[in-house]
């Protein structure tokens, strides 16, 4: 037993050292990175966005072995990587980021204000733990990973098991293209995570998973002595509501196609279907989905908890159709009336990771506000209907639901912009004000600070009255470009 003991100490011991190693590389890089101008850092991104580019014939085979997925979704993915590194450094160069304030004195004011000047500055150093579907733009190059980069904070990834040569080649090649490679540290296994969540020099975390492991990490973060942010997204049912003017066939297909893209595993796949009763809609859907196939899932865990939920949901709902299989897993949608499906809540709106789905059958779309603001939250909601008058009285409940709202479209695929919004209520998020693709989820990685009465040598450049860098100020309440 003493010696099952002390080789336990000696794993944990090593364990720690990688973590401490890494996180205190990073917070030494971190330092001048932090300092180097906005327009120096969006160049940075723009050599990463080269490299990962120029490197794509390393990456993309190194990750079909390991996740199974095609090269035609992988090259794809790298490109939307690299994607993601320009778009930050167009917002490092447009400065709004920032959210530049000054407010000057105002004697007169009840009560008096003094010289204000308010800005965002980088936390420090974000633990990212790596997503198991996106192996390039969810992973240790992904989202969370550049805006952080382009919000001047170092990095330090937790690699998913799943794809670990995949992470050590994209660290690799990330690394060459940084200023210094100690910006983005990189540590493998299970056993890494909890370490890396309760370092004192871990300034906030960036996750991308499930529920349960969201919510193990919240309670580490609890634990430690200074509770950080935790910027988490644990899943999401991503309801579509069909209206009695759309389309039966459009409507069927277009379904089955987001159901079971990437063998349904995604975290905007759509996993609630509210269909009428009539007009043949449910019929078209079990048609469609009967039509696709199956395939491999990315990891053996993975598809054991696809397996598992599904087996549930068939136990309880009636099985409405289900596609074939080859060498994976099969496509399964079931079906309940309205009634059915609101006395089995919360738990028939549990995610199934994986292609599997639940058809609502209502007989009118009035019943449908009180079970859609039942519905725990999700990224996504969406509407298919011929105009919007028939939608209106969904509107309010849609819009507290979820934090994307689309119009006859289907959730599956996340637009890399500036508008985006990948965020929504618990559980999709743990901050549903926050997004994790887009521009604005820089934020998650940034501090305010206000500045008063403060000699303007001693301010930032974006807070001095000459505005050497050209960022938008709000000036005594008026946005100046």
């Amino acid at each position: 037993m003493s010696k099952i003991s002390r080789r336990g100490d000696e794993v944990t011991d090593q364990v720690n050292q990688v973590v401490q190693e890494a996180a205190e590389r990073a917070a030494a890089a971190g330092e001048a990175w932090r300092a180097t101008p906005p327009a120096e850092r969006a160049t940075v991104l723009e050599g990463v966005a080269d490299a990962l580019l120029k490197h794509a014939e390393e990456l993309w085979p190194a990750a079909a072995e390991e996740t199974r997925l095609p090269e035609a979704r992988l090259r794809g993915e790298i490109a939307r990587t690299a994607a993601q590194f320009r778009l930050f450094a167009d917002v490092l160069r447009d400065g709004g980021w920032v959210e530049a304030v000054i407010d000057h004195p105002d004697p007169g004011a009840t009560p008096p204000c003094p010289d204000v000047r308010r800005m965002n500055h980088p936390l420090g150093v974000v633990a990212v733990f790596a997503a198991s579907n996106f192996p390039f733009a969810f992973s240790v190059a992904g989202g969370d990973t550049v805006s952080a980069l382009a919000a001047g904070c170092p990095v330090v990834v937790k690699a998913h098991e799943g794809h670990p040569r995949t992470s050590d080649l994209t660290a690799s090649v990330v690394r060459r293209a940084l200023p210094d490679p100690g910006l983005l540290g990189l540590v493998h296994g299970f056993e890494t995570g909890a370490p890396l969540v309760k370092h004192p020099l871990v300034t906030a975390v960036g996750f991308t998973g499930s529920l349960a492991g969201g919510k193990a990490i919240q309670k580490l973060i609890d634990e430690r002595p200074d509770p950080i942010p935790f910027y988490g997204e644990l899943g999401s049912v991503n309801p579509v509501v069909v209206l009695p003017s759309a389309d039966p066939a459009e409507v069927a297909s277009g379904f089955a196609a987001s159901l079971t893209l990437g063998v349904g595993q995604f975290c905007t796949n759509p996993g609630l279907l509210f269909v009428p009763a009539e007009g043949g809609f449910e019929r078209a859907v079990a048609e469609a989905v009967a039509a696709t196939t199956g395939g491999p899932m990315l990891t053996a865990k993975i598809r054991e908890g696809y397996l598992r939920t599904s087996g549930r949901l068939a136990e309880r709902l009636t099985v409405l159709a289900g596609g074939g299989a080859v060498d994976g897993v099969t496509p399964q949608v079931f079906a309940a009336d309205l009634e059915a499906f609101a006395d089995g809540l919360p738990e028939l709106a549990e995610e199934c990771f994986g292609p599997s789905a639940i058809v609502v059958r209502y007989r009118d779309p009035a019943d449908l506000p009180p079970v859609l603001r039942r519905l725990p939250g999700s990224l996504t909601a969406t509407v298919h209907a011929a105009g919007p008058e028939e939608a209106r009285d969904l509107v309010p409940a849609l819009a507290r639901l979820a934090g994307r709202l689309i119009w006859n479209g289907w959730p599956t695929g996340v637009a890399v912009c500036w508008a985006m919004h990948h965020g929504g209520p618990w559980p999709a998020s743990t901050a549903p004000a926050h997004t994790s693709v887009g521009a604005a989820s820089i934020r998650r990685w940034t501090t305010p600070v206000a500045y008063q009465d403060w000699p303007q040598d001693l301010l930032p450049p974006e807070l001095r009255d000459d505005n050497p860098l050209g960022v938008p100020q709000r000036v005594d309440g008026r946005l100046r470009v």
